[in-house]
């Protein structure tokens, strides 16, 4: 049983993850990912089990990994990388992990936020070079959050917000609003991205990528919002349009832009967004601590140990 492993976050981090994946008798293959379809390619067909993290899982990747590939095991929650259709069509189960990291990833955003509002980093970095640079920054309490995405990370968000004295709105599709907990923390809801910008001074996304949410915040609905919006990113960089973000920057509508992800990762060195003043960018470690990746990870091998087993506890994306 060969097991292709390129989850780099997964094979850095301690935990009993190792132990239980080395206990198998697996002939384990390390990669570090994410990897681009042209390497996935040049892998595939070598392979019964793929252990993996944002790597370009395409039609061509599966046609060529196909009949041998039994299982794909994501470790995260972000399918969007998987053609998860053509894995149903083939009846290839995607098995992921839900439920392991919101706490990290909500507590990332905030890291994001007040080092925005604070002028954290620029202000730090200032006194580490012998300089006393003295920035005016701004509070979050009594601002008003928008939250793109009411599940279990933007719910974590909205109780933090809560904590810190924010105005919580939130957008989500009408079947997935949960009401209870809107209610207990006095969520104004909203089904459009439209009637919630205007009254936002932070916006923070926690949707999925889909073709629906591809370039959710763009040049013409930034124009809908207060000038000077913060906009955080914890989810996916192709919600935002990034050359309207850039343009939105430069003139004034966006405040700031903290993100967590980039459409290019790592970015070259040319990305505008880089060395833009108005943007703070982490290197896509929002889910990364050592509480979190073990949860996630432990979660991801007991899915591909406990199908290949034929066991019943697994989380599978994708029916037939």
């Amino acid at each position: 049983m060969r097991v292709l492993l390129t989850t780099t976050s997964y094979q850095d981090t301690p935990g009993d993850h190792h132990a239980l994946l080395e206990s198998q008798g697996f002939e384990i293959h390390r990669e570090r990912g994410p990897l681009p379809e042209s390497r996935m390619l040049e892998l595939a067909g070598d392979f019964d089990a793929f252990l993996c993290g944002d790597d370009e899982i395409t039609r061509a990747v599966l046609d060529k990994s196909l009949p041998r590939l039994r299982v794909i095991s994501k470790y995260g929650i972000g399918l969007d990388k998987i053609d998860v259709a053509a894995c149903t069509e083939k009846k290839l189960p995607v098995l992921f992990t839900p439920g392991v990291n919101h706490t990290t990833v909500a507590e990332h955003t905030f890291c994001l936020l007040l080092a925005l509002v604070r002028n954290l980093v620029d202000s730090a970095n200032a006194v580490r070079e012998g300089k006393w640079k003295r920035v005016t920054g701004h509070e979050i309490w009594n601002k008003t959050i928008g939250i793109v995405g009411l599940g279990r990370i933007g719910q974590e968000v909205a109780r933090r917000a809560a904590a810190f004295g924010m105005k919580i709105h939130a957008m989500d599709l009408p079947q997935y609003w949960p009401k209870a907990f809107a209610d207990e923390f006095s969520i104004t809801q909203h089904e459009t991205i439209e009637t919630m910008l205007p009254h936002l001074d932070v916006l923070s996304l926690h949707a999925n990528l889909s073709e629906s949410t591809r370039h959710l915040v763009n040049a013409a609905r930034l124009k809908l919002a207060k000038p000077e919006l913060l906009v955080v990113n914890t989810s996916r960089a192709e919600l935002v349009h990034m050359q309207d973000m850039i343009a939105a920057l430069d003139a004034g509508q966006v405040g700031g832009y903290a993100t967590d992800v980039l459409d290019e990762e790592p970015p070259p060195a040319d990305h505008p967004l880089l060395k833009h003043p108005k943007a703070l960018i982490t290197p896509h470690i929002g889910s990364r601590t050592y509480e979190s990746v073990p949860r996630q990870a432990m979660r991801a091998t007991l899915n591909l140990v406990n199908y290949l087993k034929g066991e019943k506890d697994v989380i599978q994306a994708n029916k037939w």
